[in-house]
Order: C-alpha cells, then structure tokens, then sequence
C-alpha cells in the first residue's frame, strides 16, 4: 500500500509541475520550460503506468471499477492524448488545456473512495462486459474532452482576432478551420465509442441483473449527453453549420458531460461505486 500511495503522491507533484510548465510557457513563449513540462508529463504517463499495473497485482482485476480507479485511469487516458498530441501536431497550448482538465481530474480522484469494491460487487464486476464497457465510455470522455480542447482554442482565437490582439500567442492556437475541423473529428470518434459503451452496459446490466434501470439519473443524463453531442453532430455535418456558436455549442456539451460525471453518480441508485 505504501508503494501505491508514493507513486501516487509522485503522479500527483510531477503533473502539477508539468501544468505549471505549461502554463509558463503560455504566458512567456518559453521553449525550454516547454520541454521540462514535456519529460515531466511523460514521466507522469509512466508513474500512472505503474500505479495501474501494481493495483491490478493488488486487487486481481483490472483498475477500474471504483470511483477513484474511474478518475485515476480517465486522467490517464488524457495524459496519454496530451502526449500523443505534442509527438504529431506540436501545438503546446491544446496540450495545456488537455492537461488541465486531466490534472483536475486526478486531484479530485484524492477525495474518491479509494479502496477495494465490495465482495458483493466483485461478483457482479468479474464479467469482462462490464469491463469493456466502463472502457469504452472512458475512452469517449477522452475524446470528447480533445474535441472540447480543440473548441475552447477556437473560442481564444475567436476573442483574440475580436479584440484584434495580434501576436505569437494568437498564432500558437492555431488555424480556426483546423481547430474547428478537428473538434468535429474527435467528437465523431467519441460519440459511437459513447453509444457502444451504453448499449454495452443496458446488455450487461439486463444479463446481470435481469432489468435496465431507465429511470437511474446515471442512465438518464448519460442519454442526454448523447443526445447533445448528436446535436453538434447533425448541426456541423448535415446543417452545416460553423463558427463561433458551434463552438460553443461543444463547450456546453462537455459541461454537460462533466455534470453526468461527477454529479448524476452521486444521486445514482444502480452506479454505487
């Protein structure tokens, strides 16, 4: 236990010197800050490695099914796009927004439930569907939250070109066609990986416990997250529709994901880990 909980700490210290990094390098144009937050980042992707490997030496399962191991291995996903981000298109400030929402999500994991799931629930949660399922919508997350990267550098362009604040800042955002494109990519990734994840878990939890919890806020706001994402969806690619509302439109839905995230699970009756 001591070994988890110091490479914990460690995940914890190394990342938040990495979003500083990052963040220094936003405001400065720093290049050599910009590669310590790099090594940094890469040695938080290892140390995380680690820690989920040795839980699952621990606890005999993979690391995934408490509240906790959910954040621990969400965060993980985001520090793994953020890396595969700055290898391919080297666009720091993308990285620092995917690292922040990360690094927020790893320090909230510090106020999860952090133990082992019950003995009732380890027989319910050996069945390898309701593995892939909770991967598959973690993956979608991870999507959706590059595409809510993407829309929110859009959103700094946008202002940045309003207010006519030309610079070396404006030019590292990025092309508003490249940003918005890109955001409509990985959101086009996300939402089947979201819908497959979903049918997953309606199959597992029928096979499991013989009914489909319907009316479980879990169930129900994962559905309109759906829902909303399919809005974005049909308004880029069959209305047409682009620009600054579109947007905006993402960021609200990911404010919505983060509010089925965080909240729908603690007023949930059949999501109790």
């Amino acid at each position: 236990m001591f070994g988890l909980n110091l490479l914990y700490v460690l995940t914890i210290v190394f990342y938040s010197l990495s979003v500083l990094g990052y963040f220094i390098d936003f405001i400065q144009n720093n290049q050599k800050v910009n590669r310590a937050a790099f090594w940094l980042l890469s040695s938080v992707w290892v140390l995380q490695l680690l820690f989920i490997l040795m839980r699952m030496i621990k606890y005999d399962r993979f690391p995934i099914m408490t509240i906790f191991e959910g954040m621990f291995f969400y965060a993980f996903i985001l520090v793994t796009i953020a890396l595969i981000i700055n290898r391919l298109y080297k666009m720091d400030f993308l990285v620092f927004v995917v690292n922040l929402v990360g690094f927020s999500i790893l320090t909230i994991s510090l106020f999860a439930p952090a133990g082992d799931i019950s003995s009732r629930l380890s027989e319910l949660f050996i069945l390898e569907l309701l593995i892939i399922h909770v991967v598959v919508l973690l993956l979608s997350y991870g999507m959706f939250t590059l595409s809510f990267a993407f829309s929110m550098l859009y959103f700094l362009q946008h202002q940045m070109l309003k207010r006519k604040l030309w610079g070396k800042r404006m030019s590292r955002t990025g092309n508003l066609s490249n940003l918005e494109r890109r955001s409509f990519i990985f959101n086009l990734v996300g939402f089947p990986l979201m819908l497959i994840g979903l049918i997953l878990g309606v199959i597992w939890a029928w096979v499991t416990v013989e009914t489909i919890p319907w009316n479980d806020v879990k169930v129900l706001s994962s559905f309109i997250v759906l829902f909303v994402y399919g809005v974005y969806l049909f308004q880029y690619q069959v209305k047409k529709r682009r620009g600054y509302e579109l947007a905006l439109l993402n960021i609200a839905a990911f404010l919505v994901l983060l509010i089925n995230y965080f909240l729908s699970s603690s007023f949930s009756e059949f999501h109790i880990w």
